[in-house]
């Protein structure tokens, strides 16, 4: 064999071949139910990698690889999210989209601290978790935004202007979060290092906002040219991280400020489209390596804990985001599904709570729990945006039955599941006659079968006379195998012929 798996035994490349095989098909897979039942697709990436990993069926194990993989796939992540910020769109709803994510981070360490107080946690672990709680789904949030034909409306316009906020703290959110584990603490030099790196990203936010393209001085020569563009995005946002890195900062800040940059340049829309496949692949590692290490053991013996945990978190977001969305003048018509639509815990939560971990700041029990929490409130937040609007849509009616107004928020949900159970039963019924029918037909058949067994078989010990043979010859000796009854009596000629009877 030739090429760079010539010094690979044949088995080894299969089996990692087979692997990446399996990991891709489940991926889709999931991924496409997800979709299907209308969730994001990584919740579907997180459930394969649950699925296939130590503690089901353990076909995959975290390594080295996957993590470098799941590293670049963030990089990427915020690199994508950089390009696609529009600062113009972002100016216009600058003042309440700042104040409203400046609020929701404090609001969300308030209640970290306060649970953390009573629970035992550090305070660098209340912190940790306060940032993680306070991030919100832009992936998710748009979706459900399209879907109730909002994106483009004024709900629409303060939502993501405020969505647009938090991908803007998420930065100096990872550097405090880094910094937490290294030994420093919240020290001087921590201080100042978070202060450039913000007071740095709002200069460029304010310099990129103005009217006008950049104009990248390469554009020229790898515009049109997709492979060449690809890899010139790539290594602009690795060139970026290892950039930021050399400076003390976290690579993803540097993989930012170059999204950023790219992204209100004259490559933005060449570069976007050629960089989302790579982004997506890599991705999808690092949510399949996010559901490696989730522990089912551990969600089965705290299922009840996560239970509540995940209701708590959904109310307390939802009633948080609405009371500061009219702090900030927002009127009930756009902060009640404002704050419902942010209820949920963002996808860029894993990272957070991924790097508190490996620095040591929450133990495996917190992550696992903030894993669990965060993927299910992914997953149940459309049904709970569905249920309030309609809970709010009924209220306005004047219902004041409880079980009534339950009755009006499902009833179309009701009218499917009762339209269901008929077609379940119809089938079920159809089943039996099906069984029905085809047990006759066995009965009927192995009946028949036997019949011709019978007639075709002869009976047990005797054999079959052939053509032209005596019957005596056919029968045995004097036919006494013929019979089942016991042997005779000897007879009296017997008795003359044999010897005298013994006396004993």
């Amino acid at each position: 064999m030739s090429g760079p798996c010539r010094d690979l035994p044949m088995e080894t490349t299969f089996s990692g071949l087979t692997q990446i095989a399996v990991v891709v098909l489940v991926a889709v897979a999931l991924g496409l139910v997800l979709v299907r039942l209308r969730q994001p697709p990584i919740v579907g990436y997180i459930l394969a990698g649950i699925i296939l990993g130590p503690t089901a069926l353990g076909l995959v194990q975290q390594s080295e690889a996957i993590r470098l993989l799941a590293e670049m796939g963030v990089l990427l992540l915020l690199f994508l999210i950089g390009m696609e910020l529009s600062l113009r769109a972002f100016v216009l709803v600058l003042r309440p989209a700042v104040l409203t994510a400046t609020l929701q981070i404090v609001a969300s360490l308030g209640v970290t601290f306060t649970v953390g107080f009573f629970a035992g946690w550090t305070i660098k672990a209340s912190i940790l978790l306060g940032f993680a709680l306070a991030v919100s789904s832009t992936a998710l949030v748009v979706k459900m935004l399209e879907e109730i034909d909002e994106l483009r409306s004024d709900l629409g316009r303060i939502t993501i202007g405020v969505l647009i906020a938090q991908d803007l703290a998420i930065v100096p959110i990872l550097l405090v979060s880094e910094s937490l584990g290294s030994g420093q603490g919240l020290d001087v030099e921590l201080v100042f290092r978070v202060t450039v790196a913000i007071g740095l990203l709002l200069a460029l936010v304010w310099f990129l906002g103005k009217p006008g393209r950049l104009i990248l001085p390469f554009s020229e020569r790898i515009s049109g040219k997709p492979d060449l563009l690809t890899l010139s995005m790539l290594a602009i946002c690795l060139a970026g991280a290892a950039t930021s890195g050399l400076f003390g900062l976290s690579p993803v800040y540097g993989a930012f400020v170059a999204g950023l940059i790219v992204g209100q340049s004259n490559l933005r829309a060449e570069a976007i489209p050629a960089t989302q496949p790579v982004q997506s692949l890599l991705i999808v590692v690092f949510f399949l390596s996010i559901g490696l290490l989730i522990d089912l053991n551990f969600i089965a013996a705290n299922w009840a804990v996560l239970i509540a945990l995940v209701i708590g978190v959904i109310m307390v977001k939802s009633v948080l985001n609405v009371m500061i969305l009219r702090f900030v003048g927002e009127p009930w018509e756009r902060a009640f599904p404002g704050g419902i639509i942010m209820s949920q815990i963002g996808e860029f939560s894993f990272v957070t709570v991924a790097v508190g971990l490996s620095a040591s700041v929450i133990d495996y029990a917190a992550y696992q729990s903030a894993i669990a929490v965060i993927a299910v409130s992914l997953l149940i937040s459309p049904f709970w945006l569905i249920t309030v609007r309609r809970f709010d849509e009924v209220a306005q009616k004047g219902i004041a039955n409880f079980r009534q107004a339950l009755a009006e928020v499902y009833e179309d949900e009701l009218g499917e599941l009762e339209r269901g159970a008929q077609e379940v039963r119809r089938l079920t019924r159809r089943l039996r006659r099906w069984v029905r029918a085809a047990r006759r037909a066995l009965v009927a058949k192995t009946g028949e079968l036997a019949g011709q067994s019978a007639e075709d078989e002869p009976l047990p010990g005797v054999k079959v006379a052939e053509a032209g043979a005596p019957a005596e010859e056919a029968s045995g000796e004097g036919g006494a195998a013929c019979t089942d009854q016991p042997d005779a009596e000897p007879s009296g000629d017997a008795d003359k012929k044999g010897e005298e009877p013994r006396i004993s």
